[in-house]
């Protein structure tokens, strides 16, 4: 699986290179599996898991990230449009309460069921014909799905929907009463319960 992932990488960045950075302005981050173990030498400030004269060629409009990146901060910046993800709950919970709709790219476990939420169920996420970890999605491919959540009428329509539910997740978190708070306040009180109960048990 990883070959293909370092060629659908390549085939991003070429995207990125070509199409993306004369348009958009964008945020770069790989994974650390799915780069060589040399990825850290590089030429002309590119490092080499990408097309040569990338960074050359991208400075001005793009970031690339290599180490740990602030990702939650990253997706409540008002510029982002748009987030490519592996489909981790994590990531997903962080661009829903942005309010950031989403590119769909599952590798593995969970993230395929959670990629076919968002997209069929949720309506806030596109996805590639094949899964990125079976076949190399193409250049022309990613560019038509960057296309289509960053101009096309489509990407408004998800920017609505995901705005629904970052509404819904903020009301949740603003009050006493959402379902999380629930199920943690009752596990609480029955640990409590239990506790109490042992130190009768022992005082007797």
């Amino acid at each position: 699986m990883k070959s293909i992932v370092r060629k659908t990488i390549m085939e991003l960045a070429m995207m990125v290179m070509n199409f993306l950075a004369n348009l958009f302005a964008f945020c770069l981050k790989i994974r650390s599996e799915y780069i060589s173990a040399n990825s850290s030498e590089v030429q002309d400030g590119t490092p080499q898991y990408l097309p040569k004269e990338f960074t050359s060629r991208t400075h001005e409009r793009g970031l690339v990230v290599s180490s740990w990146a602030p990702q939650a901060e990253i997706l409540a910046h008002q510029a982002v449009g748009g987030f490519l993800t592996h489909c981790g709950w994590n990531s997903i919970l962080e661009s829903v309460v942005s309010g950031v709709p989403m590119i769909a790219w599952p590798l593995f476990a969970e993230q395929k069921m959670n990629a076919t939420l968002l997209n069929e169920e949720l309506g806030v996420a596109i996805r590639s014909r094949k899964l990125p970890s079976e076949e190399v999605v193409l250049r022309v491919e990613i560019e038509s799905l960057v296309r289509r959540i960053m101009v096309e009428e489509e990407g408004c329509e998800m920017r609505e929907k995901v705005k629904k539910l970052k509404d819904t997740a903020e009301m949740s978190l603003s009050c006493d009463s959402g379902s999380s708070y629930e199920s943690l306040s009752r596990v609480a009180k029955e640990c409590d319960r239990l506790l109490e109960r042992d130190i009768m048990a022992r005082g007797a």
